[in-house]
């Protein structure tokens, strides 16, 4: 059923999930035949980077592929800084999760009796399952159907999410460090209510939207991350930032996505003055190399020449064969006055995908005793330096059912919830400075693009870190005087999430996946994780 808040300033279930898309709802359907599950959104239900992932899913389906393929695909996009038994703990658990999902009704592309399957960059079959062009929407619609249909899961949307509820909030603290829950405000009301549960998953997605182009929805603020961290909780991998090598450049619109598999199904990249295919020259992949090295060319090219953008072209396919694979594109860009069966779409690489994050072990379990995390907001060991494309809603379904299962296999050993604080709002008033957080805000996505973008250098870093510091006082003097708002929440989790990219960024001296700086353009020998500590 779906609830909406009332007005009690407590509310409690068995496990509390903050986050509705693909890993926290897989997570409450695995969890609610046992448990009561409360569900947290921050705005409404399908607002999530699940419903706007248009690619798929990545899995060994086609004859001839195999497990030790994908996993090898990964750990080359990944420039071997995987987990390796990771890597394979969820490449053998897609073809199950694919096959769960068609039973909950995602209508997934057929050809005949089999899936279809297309291929995407750095992939080296056709291993990608997909809804035409809109596949997270398909998912998010089922698993919100079922979640919906299910009498034990409450979904409660406009709930932003302040902080962790824990031991430095019992009435009676322990010092055990556990979690209990989290305090979050009703975008509705403006009201602060404290959820508890024994257990806490944490499935918040991204923190695409700390930089000024990028493809995340508006809610990517980094929340879990930023949460976590205060928390006590082990963060890694914050450097690498994945972007995305082909957004719509379009002065009106904002990051939309061309998807990854019109370059999967022949689109190539050209520079639009001379019509020169630049891509061969550089990898001998072309067009379908990993990510980061698409994203990188498309950056030099456009510098280099003075571009505002590069051109992808696919119209030597077929209009039938385009609209086919990519209507939803197709009849956006048609809507702009682009034809995509006829000319080239004009594309710049935005920042996409986080692949770093809250650090979690094989079950989702972090550091904290009560809370796991699982998807986009984690460091899994899955995705190392660069995300493989389709290997992201994967690892949500796999991710959101290995929490799940930890938290039923040891449900006896996980204590009751003491008594918690209540939100103390008695020494704040409302804000009559506003400015200030919209004026925050655009700076820290502002000075993140230009200075810890694609391209990074030592300096570059070290003027991001000085105003992260400066801009650091003044939001804890702001946070500490007035009311809590969903503004002010994201602002506070937005450049706690920068000061973590910029910290792990300076800790790398070397150029590796998606972290490539002049400084230190060679990659080192051995591959570690940058793991940042409380």
């Amino acid at each position: 059923m779906t609830a909406t808040v009332n007005a009690a300033p407590v509310k409690t279930a068995d496990v509390l999930i903050v986050g509705s898309g693909a890993a926290g709802l897989t997570a409450a359907l695995n969890l609610a035949d046992r448990f009561t599950v409360t569900v947290l959104a921050k705005g409404a239900l399908n607002e999530g980077s699940t419903a706007w992932a248009q690619g798929g899913i990545a899995a060994v389906l086609e004859p001839g592929d195999t497990f030790d393929n994908h996993v090898e695909d990964t750990m080359v996009a990944g420039a071997g800084l995987n987990d390796r038994a990771i890597v394979e703990f969820v490449v053998e658990r897609a073809p199950a999760a694919i096959e769960r999902l068609r039973k909950l009704g995602v209508p997934f592309e057929t050809e005949g009796d089999a899936l279809h399957l297309t291929r995407e960059g750095g992939h080296s079959h056709r291993r990608i399952v997909h809804v035409a062009d809109a596949t997270g929407w398909a998912v998010q619609e089922a698993l919100q159907r079922a979640a919906e249909a299910h009498p034990n899961i409450t979904l409660v949307p406009d709930q932003v999410a302040i902080d962790l509820a824990t031991s430095r909030h019992e009435e009676r603290y322990s010092g055990a460090g556990n979690v209990w829950g989290v305090y979050a405000v009703d975008r509705l009301s403006g009201k602060v209510a404290l959820y508890t549960a024994r257990a806490t998953i944490l499935a918040t997605g991204g923190a695409g939207r700390t930089y000024l182009f990028s493809t995340a929805p508006r809610g990517a603020t980094g929340d879990g991350i930023a949460m976590a961290w205060r928390a006590g909780a082990r963060v890694s991998n914050m450097e690498f930032m994945q972007f995305h090598p082909t957004c719509l450049y379009n002065l009106d619109v904002k990051n939309f996505l061309i998807t990854e598999a019109v370059r999967g199904e022949g689109g190539q990249l050209r520079n639009p003055n001379t019509g020169h295919r630049f891509m061969p020259d550089l990898d001998p992949r072309a067009e379908l190399a990993p990510r980061d090295i698409v994203a990188r060319a498309i950056d030099a090219e456009i510098k280099r020449y003075g571009l505002d953008y590069v051109h992808l072209d696919i119209s030597d396919q077929s209009p039938d064969f385009i609209r086919h694979h990519f209507p939803n594109i197709h009849d956006k860009l048609l809507g702009l006055g682009i034809d995509m069966t006829k000319e080239p779409i004009p594309v710049v690489p935005a920042q996409h995908y986080t692949c770093g994050g809250i650090v979690v072990d094989r079950d989702g379990r972090t550091d904290l005793p009560g809370l796991y995390a699982a998807g986009e907001c984690t460091q899994s060991g899955l995705h190392g330096a660069n995300r493989l494309a389709s290997n992201s809603l994967l690892e949500c379904f796999v991710f959101g059912e290995a929490a799940a299962e930890h938290i039923a296999a040891h449900w006896d050993a996980l204590p009751p919830v003491p008594p918690i604080r209540i939100w103390d709002e008695s020494r704040v008033t409302d804000s009559d400075e506003e400015v200030v957080i919209k004026q925050n805000w655009t700076e820290i996505r502002r000075f993140m693009w230009n200075y810890v973008g694609i391209v990074r250098t030592t300096k570059r870093l070290q003027r991001a870190a000085s105003r992260i510091k400066l801009m650091t006082d003044e939001v804890a003097d702001y946070y500490g005087h007035f009311r809590v708002t969903p503004d002010l929440i994201e602002l506070r989790n937005l450049l706690q999430t920068a000061d973590l990219i910029v910290r792990s960024a300076l800790h790398r001296k070397e150029s590796r996946g998606l972290h490539y700086t002049l400084d230190y353009p060679e990659k080192l020998a051995e591959a570690a994780d940058t793991i940042l500590v409380p």
